[in-house]
């Protein structure tokens, strides 16, 4: 359902219980927990892998899972997934902002996360059906690149990532290809952050993985502005072809979602609200953001699906800000 506050539409309502995980609820020692990855298993419970950082700045995965997917978390006593730097030297300064997508012609969950090594942050992939073991595929774009998510079936023959490369064109969204889930090509430019005093226009990045619908893929992307007093990360929404999904035909000039509450507001980095993950309920319909505030905390907002393609039907319109898709080979 889409209210309304001090005249805006409120398109996602937070969770009276947020934030519903914190540091202080891990059964080992963290620093700060939040941006988690999400989905929810077979046996109905909700599973957050969620980016935990140490002491020393260092980051690392580790799940928690809910009946209900607010409270009640049975959190894994050790981490889920640690940096490998032996095998994997791109993992040397850790590994952060998991994104989940099931594929069911793998019959397993693929896992875009951060890798972050002396040569800046890029993207990781891996596999795994239970999230106990996981079979890395490795960095599979280089740095500095991150923000990254799977589709969750090919598009023709290829699979495709959605992932935001930092070029000499800024910090905008893109999309590649693979036949092989190893070998990457076929990038596209996709949505560029606007310039000038848009809410949008210092930068942005897929915040969780697409969402599937009849009328196209719906992407909810985070957009910084920078500020005098700092950035301010926002949550937008565009809506890409189905059979096509570097083509964008709707796009929101506002934001739906901003930090408010003190959680949101103050923490290691003020002013953000960040989501990697989400689930929908048995309706179809109920949509439930998990998302990172202020860098220190994870909480949850729901909206509705079918109230947030009203919302861009009635608030977006084509390419709003952007250019066509650039290809490069």
């Amino acid at each position: 359902m889409i209210g309304r506050n001090n005249g805006h539409e409120v398109v996602f309502h937070r969770n009276a219980r947020n934030p519903i995980l914190s540091a202080c609820d891990w059964p080992y020692s963290v620093h700060s927990v939040f941006n988690p990855g999400a989905v929810r298993l077979p046996d109905g419970d909700t599973l957050l892998l969620c980016r935990v950082e140490d002491r020393r700045g260092h980051s690392h995965l580790c799940a928690a899972r809910s009946a209900n997917g607010v409270d009640g978390w049975r959190i894994d006593p050790q981490p889920t997934m640690m940096p490998d730097p032996e095998r994997y030297p791109e993992e040397l300064w850790g590994i952060e902002d998991p994104r989940i997508t099931y594929a069911p012609e793998l019959n397993s969950y693929l896992i875009a996360y951060t890798s972050y090594s002396r040569g800046g942050p890029g993207v990781s992939l891996a596999r795994t059906h239970d999230f106990k073991t996981f079979e890395r595929y490795g960095v599979v774009m280089s740095p500095e690149d991150k923000d990254a998510a799977m589709l969750p079936r090919r598009i023709g023959d290829h699979w495709a990532m959605i992932h935001r490369p930092s070029t000499t064109l800024g910090a905008n969204i893109w999309i590649s290809y693979s036949p092989d889930l190893r070998h990457w090509g076929s990038h596209r430019l996709i949505l560029e952050a606007r310039r000038g005093a848009w809410w949008d226009a210092y930068k942005i990045g897929l915040s969780p993985p697409p969402i599937e619908t009849k009328e196209g893929w719906i992407l909810l992307y985070h957009g910084v502005r920078q500020t005098a007093a700092g950035a301010i990360y926002r949550l937008g929404v565009a809506l890409f072809d189905l059979e096509h999904p570097e083509v964008c035909k709707l796009r929101g000039d506002t934001w739906l979602f901003g930090p408010e509450e003190p959680y949101e507001c103050k923490g290691d980095v003020g002013n953000v609200v960040f989501p990697c993950g989400y689930t929908i309920d048995d309706d179809g319909d109920t949509l439930n953001l998990y998302y990172g505030g202020a860098d220190t905390y994870i909480a949850r907002a729901s909206g509705s699906l079918a109230g947030l393609l009203d919302w861009l039907s009635r608030n977006g319109r084509p390419d709003a800000g952007g250019t066509k898709p650039i290809r490069v080979l």
